[in-house]
């Protein structure tokens, strides 16, 4: 039976695969004025977002960055799996220096204004040049800051993982709100708003911002257990 089960699953993949992609028209022209032009006219005038790159990236190829953001966490997890048993006590780093009081101090001004940067970077993500990737990655450096600067400073994976939850559920959530109010995965079901405006866009600002915070905590979680690698020697 359970047999039998499977391949009925399998059948109906297949077909619909089949009658999506026969569906396609492959080499017949989709647009009117190609591509690129279609993209530029209807990122302002039907979405109201200012950037063409974050339009493109989480609207019209919203499911390839999904994709994108899966294949980060299948890449962090593997990785944190292979390492998880090498892993230092908490407070003792693989990396071991004397940080003197003006590395400490500094790191102490520095680190909030890095977390503020990462977080306007992607918030403002539909607005100017950046985005969740970018700003995620600028979060994590100020973590990094922290562990390099501070022996015994730590951060708490349930946070991360929690955190990361969140913001995939987010993520996958909207694409299926999108299905449920509109006609596709991920479509714009929201109100664009005014162009150069912050609450702009639709879901895009909201995807952007789920995927900074887990770009974010992925990266903070992998340069965590990095640096508390065991050596060799040691293990």
């Amino acid at each position: 039976m359970k047999k039998i089960l499977i391949i009925l699953l399998l059948a109906g993949l297949g077909f619909y695969i089949a009658t999506t992609y026969t569906g396609i028209g492959f080499g017949e022209p989709h647009f009117k004025h190609g591509v690129k032009d279609t993209y530029l006219k209807q990122t302002v005038q039907s979405l109201h977002v200012a950037n063409t790159v974050t339009a493109i990236v989480v609207n019209f190829r919203g499911f390839d960055t999904l994709g994108e953001v899966t294949v980060l966490f299948l890449a962090v997890t593997a990785l944190g799996s292979i390492l998880y048993k090498k892993r230092h006590e908490v407070g003792v780093r693989s990396v071991l220096f004397s940080s003197s009081s003006i590395v400490t101090a500094g790191s102490k001004l520095l680190f909030p204004a890095i977390i503020l940067l990462g977080a306007y970077v992607f918030i403002h993500g539909h607005l100017t040049p950046g985005g969740g990737f970018q700003g995620g990655v600028i979060i994590a450096t100020g973590f990094l800051l922290m562990l390099l600067a501070y022996r015994n400073y730590s951060v708490s994976h349930i946070i991360l993982s929690i955190v990361e939850s969140i913001a995939g559920i987010t993520f996958a959530g909207i694409g299926l709100l999108g299905l449920i109010y509109g006609e596709t995965f991920l479509q714009n079901f929201l109100p664009v708003g005014v162009l150069n405006n912050v609450f702009s866009g639709g879901i895009i600002p909201i995807i952007y911002i789920a995927v900074g915070f887990k770009v974010a905590a992925e990266l903070t979680g992998v340069i965590y257990t990095i640096l508390h690698e065991k050596g060799e020697s040691n293990g």
